[in-house]
């Protein structure tokens, strides 16, 4: 079981390629649709889906995706299950299992994520239907020098190691999603502060609860500026600064560590990977995790229209290409041309 762990863990971020994060619930998917004014339903959202699924170079630069429940069982265009259209890109199934972040109990200001109830459960069922990696966000806000609390930290902590721990017993890889929000004022010198303590915070309850860290994936958070800062960081910056997070705080064990792009333009998230990898020499693969980064250029080109298809997964190739080229050290502006 834990060799099988491992070697689906390397491979999702083997190649210099990265997952696609195509797992937005329902309202999320909404939000996304609502910006072309297109109506939200099944089976838009399933067109939205079919968009990012079927183009054909996708097994080049895309080793995973996370997928959302309800396209488990959906079909692109031509009646192919997605599933098994993930299958002939030689791409690994995952799937989102949280139910998302809902207030912490007597922390106002701070969430906690909800799920665990029979995840067991839903873990086999995703298993038998080709799963072989999973994973949850927790929410972590950043407000002064009070949030977050040290309460809220390990509430979350205690959660994704719950959570990793059922994921591993079924055969399945997890991603742990400790996500520090871009919301705010706070400098870069406090994200760096927060989002080693939520790391740090996190695996040692994932040692404690004897989950193998070379059967997971770590998803984080860049060490970048609030968006509100005065004071935005340069990429080189968030490069020393995130490399110095993930020395103190991510075990040499990890095999990879991928990133949200949490509010970042498609453009900032590539230019910011890059400069994360020209200064990595620790023991990580480090690569990409993007949703809206990869996506929300080829949607506003599709605009769910049938005979944009081609034009929006070209937009599509173009930011998996800019990433991949990223994920090695190697991105220039002239690949935006």
């Amino acid at each position: 079981m834990n060799e099988s762990l491992h070697n689906i863990a390397k491979h999702m971020v083997a190649d210099h390629k990265g997952l696609l994060a195509a797992d937005e619930s329902t309202p999320s998917a909404t939000k996304r649709l609502d910006s072309i004014g297109l109506e939200s339903t099944e089976e838009t959202r399933r067109q939205y889906r079919n968009l990012f699924l079927t183009t054909p170079e996708l097994g080049e630069y895309i080793s995973g995706v996370i997928l959302y429940e309800e396209t488990l069982t959906q079909k692109a265009d031509d009646g192919t299950p997605f599933l098994e259209v993930l299958k002939n890109h030689g791409v690994i199934p995952g799937i989102k299992v949280d139910k998302g972040a809902h207030d912490l109990a007597g922390f106002p200001g701070e969430k906690v994520t909800d799920g665990l109830d029979k995840l067991r459960d839903r873990f086999a069922e995703y298993y038998a239907m080709g799963c072989r990696f999973a994973k949850w966000r927790a929410v972590i806000k950043i407000d002064g020098a009070e949030l977050p609390t040290e309460q809220c930290l390990s509430a979350n902590a205690h959660a994704l190691t719950r959570y990793a721990a059922l994921a591993q017993e079924a055969g399945i890889v997890p991603v742990v999603e400790p996500e520090v929000l871009i919301e705010g004022p706070h400098d870069i010198k406090r994200s760096e502060a927060v989002t080693t303590t939520t790391l740090q915070i996190m695996f040692d309850e994932l040692k404690k609860y004897k989950v193998d860290l070379k059967g997971l994936i770590l998803k984080s958070s860049m060490v970048i500026s609030g968006n509100e800062c005065p004071e935005q960081a340069t990429p080189e910056e968030i490069g020393e600064a995130t490399i110095r997070c993930f020395k103190d705080a991510v075990p040499k064990e990890v095999p990879g560590i991928v990133f949200l792009s949490g509010g970042q333009t498609a453009v900032q998230a590539t230019e910011n990977l890059n400069a994360v990898n020209k200064l990595n020499d620790g023991p990580w693969t480090i690569s990409f995790s993007f949703a809206r980064a990869l996506q929300g250029d080829p949607l506003q080109v599709w605009h769910g229209k049938a005979e944009n298809l081609a034009a929006a997964q070209a937009e599509f190739m173009k930011r998996m290409k800019a990433n991949h080229a990223a994920n090695q050290g190697a991105y220039t502006p002239d690949m935006e041309k």
